[in-house]
């Protein structure tokens, strides 16, 4: 089985589609703009212990409607419900994305941003979330999380979008010793390098690069 530098394995395609996170719906909806930027497929997802997941797979499908301001919305709310749980606290943090800014520019910044990654590609649409397009409140962490699924099954240029969090920041410490990552506030530069070093590492392998990203994360876990 491939690995990393770091000595962790790389989870298969489905293992990665299947990453699943328990979400609560009512914690949700009242912190929207309306209701209407709730994603139907989420009302779908199957229940376990109680609690209902969203797995990657199906916040794939829903990114697939990105190309409309609905679509662009739903996406938007999926990436956030998938990259937050059930906690209130963190519930109510990440959603200060909609309460901080009109639901017309959250709009015209994602249309941008979204637009960008389609026509020039990830390295230019992070820049794009990280300075003209930028959302109070989506930081990298997130709006990451949004290009990853809008763009890795469609990529543009040579590479395919990837999630950068804290996580995935603290096993690149360990698995690129050359540069310096910090736990937060990412350079276009710095993502665009870590972007390289995952497909590199990807093509070597014979994976795709989410399944790298996928691993970096596990490692970053075990590293707290």
């Amino acid at each position: 089985m491939p690995v990393l530098s770091t000595g962790t394995p790389l989870p298969d395609r489905e293992e990665v589609l299947g990453q699943a996170i328990p979400f609560d719906r009512a914690r949700w909806l009242p912190l929207l703009p309306d209701p209407t930027w709730w994603p139907g497929e989420l009302d779908s997802c199957p229940t376990v212990a109680g609690r209902p997941r969203v797995d990657r797979a199906t916040v794939f499908r829903i990114a697939r409607r990105s190309d409309t301001a609905e679509g662009r919305r739903h996406l938007l709310t999926a990436a956030l419900v998938w990259g937050t749980g059930t906690r209130a606290r963190s519930v109510a943090r990440r959603a200060r994305v909609f309460g901080e800014s009109s639901a017309e520019d959250i709009d015209a910044r994602l249309t941008s941003a979204l637009t960008t990654l389609q026509e020039q590609g990830a390295v230019a649409a992070y820049f794009a979330f990280n300075n003209d397009q930028w959302i109070k409140y989506l930081g990298p962490a997130f709006f990451t999380k949004v290009l990853y699924f809008a763009g890795h099954e469609r990529p543009v240029g040579p590479f395919r979008p990837l999630i950068l969090d804290s996580v995935v920041a603290r096993a690149l410490r360990s698995a690129d010793a050359d540069v310096r990552w910090p736990g937060g506030g990412w350079t276009t530069p710095r993502y665009k390098r870590y972007l390289s070093l995952a497909h590199d590492h990807a093509h070597r392998a014979g994976v795709l690069p989410d399944q790298v990203e996928a691993a970096l994360f596990r490692h970053g876990k075990r590293l707290r």
